[in-house]
């Protein structure tokens, strides 16, 4: 049961819950990148869990009434914050568009799937921030359909410093549902790693590079 008081502890305590984010600090996962990491995180999962995901779903409803009230479109960034998208733009009653990670091959050869009109003001939802990379390019891909993203909000985030300047540097905003750090702080409540291991969770955001050379 989730008995976390805050937002971002329920959801880090249901991610911790449905295991779609492990923490293994002495036996590192091994990202496509190659970065020995001892999180891995797939927020797909959430869509297979009712519950979990309308918790999300509201969330994200609250996070762009505060921040973002001028939304006109939710964009939902391929893949993972695609089905995310569709339930908040239900809940908001807005129009949504998705945004590939590369333009179709064939037919309109379309980035963006769904209708946008220029002027239009969209909210991106991503389902993960790891250096922004991939998010920055769904915002920018509003923008230059001549739309304004107003910013990206995303499930989870690792709190990397990479992902803060690459946002900063392209002037969009961005936030997370939950991150690193409270997901580390409810884990270590929930018995899912041992105080002994926190510091070098710890220093992994801070230093992902060398985080392989501790091993």
């Amino acid at each position: 049961m989730i008995t976390s008081e805050t937002t971002a502890e329920k959801i880090a305590a249901a991610l911790l819950q449905i295991e779609a984010v492990g923490l293994r600090p002495h036996q590192p996962f091994t990202w496509t990148s190659g970065l020995k990491s001892p999180i891995y995180c797939d927020n797909r999962l959430t869509i297979s869990y009712p519950e979990i995901r309308d918790m999300i779903a509201e969330a994200f409803v609250a996070v762009i009434r505060e921040k973002y009230p001028d939304a006109e479109v939710i964009a939902g960034a391929a893949t993972g914050g695609i089905p995310h998208a569709a339930w908040v733009a239900q809940k908001l009653n807005l129009p949504m568009i998705y945004v590939r990670d590369k333009a179709k091959g064939h037919g309109k050869e379309n980035l963006i799937e769904g209708v946008i009109r220029p002027g239009q003001k969209a909210v991106v939802i991503e389902d993960l921030i790891s250096t922004g990379g991939s998010s920055l390019k769904v915002a920018l891909a509003v923008n230059d359909a001549g739309a304004k993203a107003l910013g990206v909000h995303a499930i989870f985030s690792y709190e990397f410093d990479k992902a803060a300047e690459a946002f900063g540097e392209a002037g969009v905003p961005f936030g997370s549902l939950s991150n690193y750090s409270t997901l580390l702080d409810v884990a270590l409540s929930l018995g899912k790693i041992k105080e002994e291991d926190m510091a070098s969770l710890q220093s992994w955001r801070q230093n992902p590079s060398a985080y392989g050379n501790q091993a």
